[in-house]
């Protein structure tokens, strides 16, 4: 919901980042005598995801308690390392083999969770690097046991090109069966829409990554932003639009299994509009 971090993953249903705590003052900090013996932990520098969850110190002025207390209790099951030049293994990360459907920006990861309990079947690897958002859904699948979610905090390009593989000419190859990006920072702003993230490149590496017959799905609130979706996705000749109909334009009625989120019903009760697109990898020519 890309390296475009914030700037291209965060979605409609997610809160702005949270500023980093204040430093202590020098009262509050107890002299070196004082300190129990062992090493002291720093905080990671504001941005920098480090590789595994016991790298990760975290800090209840950025999460709730509950958050903070995900990320311990079901981050082992549920959290992935971002391992460069290893390519994934899907059958071995969820513990059994099926579909797998690559999940770019969750936000909160209320639409994920209710997605991934609509499709048991299907394996979400997820991508995000809010840190409250990947304690929100950390939650939800530890407490509400879902156990066809894993999540990666980290830029989902790098995940991209390291960890995922590539289709042969022939089509073989590639591990993902169809991608989810909804409501994508859509940067309002004209000079900021090179921002976005919906651009070709992007669309090409995905693409790639698709089997034959595999899905793209974008959804976005925001007019302009879905048209410029419609014209890349269009432009990407590995991709076929799975809209048929005339009368929608090039876009498609809404999936069933994607849920409306509280911020989309509010805008829908609004008379704001929502536009989702679906693209279908084209078989190799023969």
């Amino acid at each position: 919901m890309h390296a475009f971090r914030c700037d291209h993953t965060m979605t409609s249903e997610r809160p702005q980042r949270a500023t980093a705590a204040p430093a202590h003052s020098p009262a509050a900090t107890p002299p070196e005598a004082a300190r129990p013996p062992g090493p002291v932990h720093k905080p990671p520098p504001e941005g920098v995801y480090l590789r595994t969850i016991k790298s990760y110190v975290l800090r209840a002025g950025r999460m709730g308690t509950g958050q903070i207390k995900a990320f311990e209790q079901f981050g082992p099951r549920f959290l992935l390392p971002f391992t460069p030049h290893q390519l994934l293994d899907p059958a071995a990360t969820f513990g059994r083999s099926g579909p797998l459907v690559l999940e770019i920006g969750f936000g909160m990861g209320d639409a994920t969770a209710k997605i991934a309990q609509a499709r048991p079947g299907d394996n979400f690897l997820c991508c995000e690097v809010h840190e409250p958002g990947v304690g929100a859904l950390l939650k939800r699948c530890g407490e509400e046991g879902i156990g066809n979610i894993r999540i990666l905090q980290h830029d989902a390009v790098e995940v991209l090109e390291q960890m995922l593989p590539a289709a042969q000419p022939d089509g073989t190859g590639a591990l993902l069966d169809g991608v989810h990006i909804f409501f994508p920072d859509p940067w309002h702003k004209t000079k900021h829409n090179k921002r976005r993230l919906i651009q070709p490149a992007l669309v090409a590496k995905l693409s790639a990554r698709l089997k034959p017959g595999g899905y793209l799905h974008c959804a976005t609130d925001w007019e302009p932003y879905a048209q410029q979706m419609l014209e890349v996705l269009g432009a990407e000749p590995t991709l076929a639009n799975a809209s048929t109909d005339p009368a929608l334009g090039g876009y498609a009625p809404k999936p069933d299994y994607r849920p409306l989120t509280k911020f989309e019903n509010r805008g829908l009760k609004l008379g704001h509009g929502v536009w989702d697109l679906v693209f279908v990898r084209r078989a190799p020519a023969a």
